[in-house]
């Protein structure tokens, strides 16, 4: 059992990751500034005493006393209001953030894991999206700054690898979603779920025939773990490859909440992804996982959560 070190620790997947953490018997530090993540999210441990939150902003200098086993890199402004909003603290956290983590990892002779995304594949043309795949990103466009902050967060693990020798793991995390997801993030699941419970209109982008792969969160976490204990340095996709156009995620949310909202059809935004899908046989053949929960069930655990926070 090992001291453990999260960074956006009260983030959605942050204190997820956290719960796994200490119910597999670890003790975590978490590291978190509040800016997006959610003190709420760790309210339930208030009393575990393996659980510590300190609140930093690990774009500044972090300093852990004591031994510490892993560093779980997951501080980011990670949805596109939150990085839209704050392109800035979204750039520092992938650079400073990233390297003050490795830093850490490495003074501590610690494992280093680097929360990556799909948005490094940026509008892909190379369907689904395997790990071999270099991306088609607009490193100008709005959507920029979290897309290469991710790049060079990843560019930098790896630097520490191969110069420092530093044990590292990278995972390029596919759209997640279940309890715990800020009811504002502007991410299409919360959205739809949060317009359905309000009765008003599910806004859709664009003409709704754009994809996405949905993976419920404990899924996800499930991956996570099974890449940090037996993964290697190289990147992973975990994610659900089921592949489900907006409008179709659109009508199973309106069947899961009961309501009769009408679907909005907007522009779609600047650089939105037409397609987005996980090629997973690297996660199958090293980690022998696969995701398990389909959408529907996955949309029917995680409405009853948006139920208890939103406001109707």
């Amino acid at each position: 059992m090992m001291r453990v070190v999260v960074t956006g620790a009260a983030g959605f997947l942050g204190s997820h990751l956290t719960d796994r953490l200490l119910r597999d018997g670890h003790e975590v530090i978490g590291i978190d500034n509040i800016v997006t993540g959610n003190p709420a999210n760790l309210a339930h441990l208030e009393r575990e005493r393996r659980f510590s939150l300190i609140r930093h902003d690990v774009s500044r200098f972090i300093e852990v006393e004591g031994a510490i086993g892993a560093v779980f890199h997951f501080a980011s402004p990670a949805s596109p209001i939150d990085y839209l909003e704050l392109p800035i603290q979204t750039l520092k956290v992938g650079s400073l953030g990233t390297h003050n983590a490795l830093g850490l990892a490495k003074a501590k002779g610690a494992r280093f894991f680097l929360a990556s995304t799909s948005e490094v594949y940026g509008d892909p043309l190379v369907h689904p999206q395997p790990e071999t795949y270099w991306g088609n990103v607009n490193p100008i466009g709005p959507r920029g700054v979290y897309d290469e902050a991710k790049r060079f967060a990843e560019a930098m693990t790896m630097a520490y690898h191969r110069t420092h020798g530093l044990d590292t793991r990278i995972v390029r995390i596919f759209n997640t979603y279940g309890p715990r997801m800020r009811p504002s993030d502007g991410r299409v699941v919360s959205n739809f779920i949060v317009q359905a419970l309000k009765g008003e209109p599910l806004t859709v982008y664009g003409d709704g025939t754009q994809t996405r792969s949905f993976c419920y969160v404990d899924d996800l976490i499930e991956g996570i773990m099974r890449l940090f204990e037996r993964g290697s340095a190289n990147p992973t996709n975990i994610g659900n490859p089921g592949e489900f156009t907006v409008l179709q995620l659109a009508e199973l949310v309106r069947e899961c909440t009961g309501t009769t909202s009408p679907i909005q059809l907007r522009p779609l935004p600047i650089d939105d992804p037409k397609q987005r899908r996980p090629d997973i046989s690297r996660a199958k053949r090293e980690l022998a996982w696969e995701p398990r929960v389909p959408l529907e069930e996955g949309l029917r655990r995680t409405v009853p959560y948006f139920r208890s926070v939103v406001s109707v």
